[in-house]
């Protein structure tokens, strides 16, 4: 009984009329539903465009071909159906996404396996041995290899580990299956999308939620970043802005056409743009053309048990509270305290009297040298920055400015 199987070896295959052993046509390609936790073959197209139901049609292996027969005629209608789509129209060839290694890659070849329930596909194979059997010269090249005792390595990915990419009309809708590609890492998203073609890029990137965007677009090469903004509406792309830092925003602003930026502005929340406008004013290579506005700042009479509300309210990006920044009534600098004071202070206990007034701070017109003097002197994750009357005016991450020597200089 045969089990598995791959698609390579059935392509072109003849279907015979089981009783008369007539051949009604040869394998052009399948169709799969998708509602299923594995494709299930439901059809089996035939050169010249008959489609038959694949419960009519049972597999023999003869020798090492194998041999399709039509039980009872019975035609498909694979029209419309959402949850259908053909292989080797949308899958052979194409680019997919390879969830556990994180890469786009190509498809070779597809696998198979028959149990009780149907056909089921289960795997694609992405390795060279699956191109060859294509050619149908895999079996003489592994002959070969065998005389250096060297082996052909298959490479298969498991059907849970895929992620396919839009292309034509049958195929696996994009949205539905965006929570895969959401589990990763934005950083790995932004490899796998930039990896892509460019008239599927938009299609992934359009696919994921406003908030996964933002974090995706902020790890992008800037080529990238001004690509997909082109081709975003104005507001589908000031919505996106306007979940990522005011300095990352600032940057990509530096390197769109102008005209876009305008429009941006004029859609944007005018908090945001008003805040982006200003870091956009800094000489580049200033502290203020780095710094970042997103932070948390306390007032020094409020309580411990107040801080921590805001914090759950709030709910900060993990790498702008490696220190709280607290002001006076005038939102001038006073001290600082850190995330670890708060969590073993008693609720009571008024910031005023735990702050840490021995802190260090750049200016927003400083150079970056003075900055990276600083962090570096005193090993600092993260620096407050005060303009010329010591207002707070935002705050640089050491990461932050890793990335821009690493980047830009």
């Amino acid at each position: 009984m045969i089990s598995k199987f791959y698609f390579s070896r059935i392509l072109g295959r003849p279907v015979y009329q089981s009783k008369v052993h007539h051949m009604l046509g040869r394998i052009a390609d399948l169709y799969v539903d998708t509602d299923y936790k594995r494709p299930k073959v439901v059809a089996i197209k035939l050169r010249g465009g008959v489609t038959l139901d694949s419960t009519a049609v049972a597999i023999e292996l003869n020798g090492s071909k194998y041999n399709f027969y039509c039980r009872r005629l019975r035609g498909k209608d694979v029209a419309g159906k959402e949850n259908y789509f053909s292989l080797k129209e949308t899958m052979l060839d194409k680019q997919i996404i390879d969830l556990d290694g994180r890469k786009v890659v190509r498809v070779n070849d597809l696998r198979f396996a028959v149990v009780s329930e149907g056909l089921f596909l289960i795997a694609v194979d992405i390795g060279l041995e699956g191109l060859l059997r294509r050619l149908d010269v895999a079996k003489p090249m592994k002959n070969v290899l065998q005389l250096f005792h060297k082996n052909l390595p298959g490479q298969l990915i498991l059907w849970d580990d895929v992620q396919t990419v839009e292309s034509g009309e049958n195929v696996l809708k994009l949205a539905a299956q965006a929570k895969k590609i959401s589990m990763l890492h934005p950083s790995d998203v932004a490899d796998i999308i930039e990896d892509l073609d460019k008239d599927k890029q938009m299609s992934m990137f359009t696919a994921l939620d406003e908030e996964k965007a933002a974090d995706v677009l902020e790890e992008m090469e800037p080529e990238s970043q001004v690509t997909l903004i082109d081709n975003l509406s104005i507001t589908k792309a000031a919505n996106v802005l306007e979940k990522m830092p005011s300095d990352e925003v600032a940057d990509i602003f530096g390197i769109l056409d102008q005209d876009i930026v305008h429009n941006l502005l004029k859609v944007m929340n005018k908090e945001t743009s008003r805040e982006v406008q200003e870091l956009m004013e800094y000489p580049e290579n200033t502290v203020g053309s780095l710094m970042s506005t997103d932070l948390v700042s306390i007032n020094e009479q409020m309580t411990v048990e107040d801080c921590l509300v805001r914090l759950r309210r709030e709910k900060p990006e993990l790498d702008t509270v490696y220190f709280l920044y607290v002001v006076n009534a005038a939102h001038r600098l006073t001290g600082i305290v850190s995330l670890r004071d708060l969590a073993v202070s008693e609720p009571t206990v008024r910031i005023h009297d735990m702050m840490n007034t021995d802190f260090h701070v750049v200016r927003d017109n400083d150079t970056l040298p003075d900055l990276i003097q600083i962090i570096s002197k005193y090993n600092l994750p993260a620096v407050a920055v005060v303009d010329k009357t010591d207002k707070l005016s935002g705050t640089v991450i050491a990461t932050d400015v890793l990335y821009d020597l690493l980047h830009k200089h």
